[in-house]
């Protein structure tokens, strides 16, 4: 069912993102080189690992928005596969970030969640747009 996958990951992706950020606090706070870390704040590893933290955070709750809202107007909305595998797609940008930080990989799957992501979002914008409701 459109959506109900969306909604799964999302709340899946958002829960392993907090946890993310139980990590990045004990770094900021218990590490033994917690010093090291609070100085480079708006620097390299440190930045790149709250981005990751952030937009991991906001694109599991735009898959359960958009989930939500293509399970409740299936019947409506046209595209609705698409929307919601582009959705599901997005999750590689955060994915992407701490892939380049821990493992080395180039900044490919970053682009192409992004990419994903934006044209899910306003792909649907535009299908709410076309949108008729009959009252």
């Amino acid at each position: 069912m459109k959506g109900k996958l969306n909604i799964s990951i999302g709340f899946l992706v958002m829960g392993l993102f907090m946890l993310y950020g139980f990590l990045l606090i004990y770094l900021r706070d218990f590490a033994p080189d917690k010093l090291a870390w609070i100085e480079s704040y708006s620097t390299g590893k440190h930045f790149e690992s709250r981005l990751a933290h952030v937009h991991g955070n906001l694109f599991a709750f735009l898959n359960i928005l958009i989930g939500f809202l293509l399970l409740h107007f299936r019947n409506d909305l046209k595209n609705t596969s698409k929307i919601s595998t582009l959705s599901i797609i997005g999750i590689l940008m955060p994915l992407g970030i701490l892939a380049e930080i821990y493992l080395g990989l180039p900044p490919i799957f970053v682009l192409i969640g992004a990419i994903a992501m934006t044209t899910s979002v306003i792909w649907l914008g535009i299908e709410f747009y076309r949108l008729k409701i009959n009252k």
